[in-house]
């Protein structure tokens, strides 16, 4: 499934993975938990967030290509071609 977003100047492919009961804000065409994306050369995380719906603050855990994101630098994060985004929301248990 590929999801277009505006955020200039060029597009490029990355792949959004959604965990637990994030996965609704994926596109209704996802493959399990994984969609494929295209968007503009300078895209941001949040900018993908806020594209999905995605509130920011079931957004817990977030690597890109596993390396992990602190929510200070998501919204300046600047995603490339090729990106793989995973985001998990908050676990609670014991």
């Amino acid at each position: 499934m590929l999801v277009t977003l505006t955020c200039e100047p060029g597009p490029m492919n990355v792949r959004i993975k959604l965990y637990a009961m994030l996965g609704v804000y994926l596109p209704a065409s996802a493959i399990k938990n994984e969609a494929d994306m295209v968007v503009d050369d300078g895209t941001t995380i949040r900018q993908v967030f806020a594209a999905l719906k995605v509130p920011e603050e079931e957004c817990h855990l977030v690597l890109v290509n596993g390396v992990f994101v602190a929510p200070s630098e998501r919204e300046s994060y600047q995603l490339i071609e090729g990106d793989a985004l995973a985001v998990w929301p908050p676990v609670a248990g014991g």
